[in-house]
């Protein structure tokens, strides 16, 4: 079994491949699309995270591979139709950075509640402006909205829950855990009329592109809050810029943008009341391990069993 790693994975996971009988390992990062479609048919199994874009074009001749593993959850960044097309089977690993992603999601609405970033700049640059930033707000007896209720969607809610919030959600696939957590479902319009604050835990598909803009926000409550830490262009971002300047939003912050790195002319980064990170979601230490480690078990499993867990689609051959 022949693995070419595009993108950079945990050593732990890496050994553990290494270790593997059969298996063959060679981290190439960085490939150019020229490059990785000159490479890829040499490998039984390609193995990506976020960064490298597997294209129609790169998998237009297979050659002989046979698994295109995404060590996270998001497959954007694949065209799974050609690998389809192409008798390729996607795989992904749910759940391994789930509460690294989680985290940062509760991180990012304390902080907006609290105007922790201004408030930390400006204190360390040796301004002492309490006065300006002691009306912030708490999360507490505020109503959570999730866009999503998925592994991520799940793990925010019980975090917030412990702040002594309500938590609704929508998902188009009612999940069982909504009852068990004590969370309810509702349509997405109620979702955005009853929130203080929405929190997206989507996928970025066709019908996710853009499902943010306007209209939604226009339902909103005043003052409320948007974060985002699923997929770039799920929000439509000119329309978020317009909801921050006009006092619809109170605040917004983003771990993803449509285009990645997001332009230093960007809209977005000129507001005072938008935080933005750099798509560190799934980038603690123990996420990353968690995730490479699962795609080594998977793989090895995929190796002696032919059977490919988490696989996204059916190949036709």
């Amino acid at each position: 079994m022949k693995v070419l790693v595009a993108d950079e994975l945990s050593a732990e996971g890496l050994e553990t491949l290494r270790k593997a009988p059969g298996f063959t390992v060679e981290v190439r990062t960085g490939l150019k699309p020229a490059e990785l479609k000159a490479l890829v048919g040499q490998y039984d199994v390609l193995a990506v995270r976020s960064a490298t874009r597997v294209t129609a074009e790169v998998l237009e001749r297979p050659g002989q591979l046979k698994l295109i593993a995404r060590a996270g959850v998001g497959v954007d960044n694949i065209d799974v139709d050609a690998a389809t097309r192409k008798g390729v089977v996607v795989m992904n690993t749910p759940g391994g950075n789930s509460v690294a992603v989680a985290e940062l999601t509760i991180g990012l609405m304390l902080a907006l509640h609290r105007q922790l970033v201004p408030a930390i700049t400006t204190t360390k640059s040796g301004r002492w402006e309490k006065r300006r930033f002691a009306g912030g707000h708490e999360l507490f007896r505020k109503t959570v909205g999730l866009v999503g209720f998925g592994s991520v969607g799940q793990l925010v809610a019980q975090r917030c829950m412990a702040f002594g919030t309500t938590v609704l959600a929508y998902d188009p696939h009612p999940v069982e855990a909504s009852r068990r957590l004590g969370v309810e479902i509702v349509p997405l319009d109620e979702l955005f009329r009853r929130s203080d604050v929405i929190s997206l835990h989507v996928p970025l598909t066709e019908s996710t592109r853009s499902l943010v803009g306007a209209r939604l926000l226009g339902l909103m409550r005043k003052g409320g809050y948007l974060v985002n830490c699923a997929r770039g262009g799920i929000v439509d971002e000119g329309a978020l810029a317009a909801a921050l300047r006009d006092g619809t939003l109170a605040g917004a912050a983003m771990d993803v943008f449509a285009t990645e790195p997001v332009p230093a002319d960007h809209p977005l980064l000129s507001l005072e009341n938008f935080l933005c990170t750099p798509h560190l979601g799934a980038s603690t230490e123990e996420g990353q391990i968690a995730c490479a480690n699962q795609l080594a078990e998977q793989l090895v499993e995929y190796a002696r069993t032919g059977h490919v867990r988490h696989a996204l689609n059916a190949p036709a051959h």
